[in-house]
């Protein structure tokens, strides 16, 4: 196959609109990255690991983000947080720029990072422990997000006596908890095995569809990228930099083999073993 072919077989998966994304997002966007970089000094010499990274996650809207190791996801993610503050570009949370810790954006880590001295509860409060809120509504509130993630039972059980599921449950509540308009998560699920980790993705699109919330999820996995995902950005690496964007247009529920997931799957592969030139317009 040529390259032209490439390309055009590609292009046919790409927003138009987001192929050159200058990062002014829509007055509704939850989440604007703005021409986002990021590098370190290694060895004395300056290392690029972001280079002009610039997308929109609407409300409610599920974003995945694909590429091989070292192109950037994870620090990507940090930078959305507020882990790490000292990058180019311009990062809004509703419009308004932000740097730093912000309440309105959570996030869920591969490792779920759970205190051992603390319970289930204890746990998930403390995400409650910055905010002026009453006794009794940080309590109800730890209750109502333990139940969402199906842990009611265990609201008083220490991460020793949980699965490593429920344990990854546990840590998605206490992310919840706070009540953010955006949630984080970096390879969530990595760790489980096959079956407990597409149990998980159906919760995780549950606790979705109940709360609005929106997501972005950086994953090794394709088919999780897109059985989750309303787009799914690629990142090439050295630098990371985004490739493509590809809308994956499917209704909720889905099937997981479902011939259009199965085709895009297939597409994904190719852009992220052997990425060809970055298809500009």
């Amino acid at each position: 196959m040529t390259l032209e072919q490439v390309q055009q077989k590609r292009a046919a998966v790409l927003r138009p609109e987001l192929r050159k994304d200058n990062g002014n997002a829509p007055a509704t966007a939850a989440l604007s990255i703005g021409r986002v970089g990021k590098s370190f000094s290694l060895n004395g010499s300056p290392r690029e690991i972001l280079r002009d990274v610039s997308f929109t996650v609407g409300k409610g809207e599920i974003v995945g983000v694909l590429g091989a190791s070292g192109c950037g996801k994870s620090t990507l993610l940090r930078l959305i947080v507020g882990l790490d503050q000292d990058y180019s570009g311009r990062i809004a949370v509703s419009g308004e720029e932000t740097r730093g810790l912000n309440r309105d954006v959570a996030m869920v880590f591969q490792d779920h990072r759970l205190f051992p001295w603390l319970t289930v509860a204890g746990n998930v409060g403390l995400a409650l422990e910055a905010l002026d809120l009453p006794g009794k509504e940080k309590a109800d509130r730890i209750r109502h997000y333990v139940d969402l993630v199906g842990l009611s039972d265990y609201i008083d059980a220490y991460p020793k006596q949980l699965s490593g599921g429920m344990a990854q449950r546990a840590a998605i509540a206490r992310a919840l908890v706070s009540e953010p308009n955006i949630l984080l998560m970096d390879e969530p699920f990595g760790a489980l095995d096959s079956l407990l980790r597409l149990r998980l993705q159906d919760e995780l699109l549950r606790i979705w569809d109940r709360n609005n919330v929106s997501i972005v999820v950086v994953t090794h996995d394709i088919e999780e990228a897109l059985y989750l995902s309303d787009r799914v950005i690629v990142l090439e690496a050295n630098p990371g930099r985004i490739h493509s964007v590809i809308d994956v247009g499917l209704d909720r529920p889905r099937l997981r083999d479902d011939p259009h997931i199965v085709s895009l799957k297939r597409q994904c592969l190719e852009l992220v073993l052997d990425p060809p030139a970055r298809i500009t317009s």
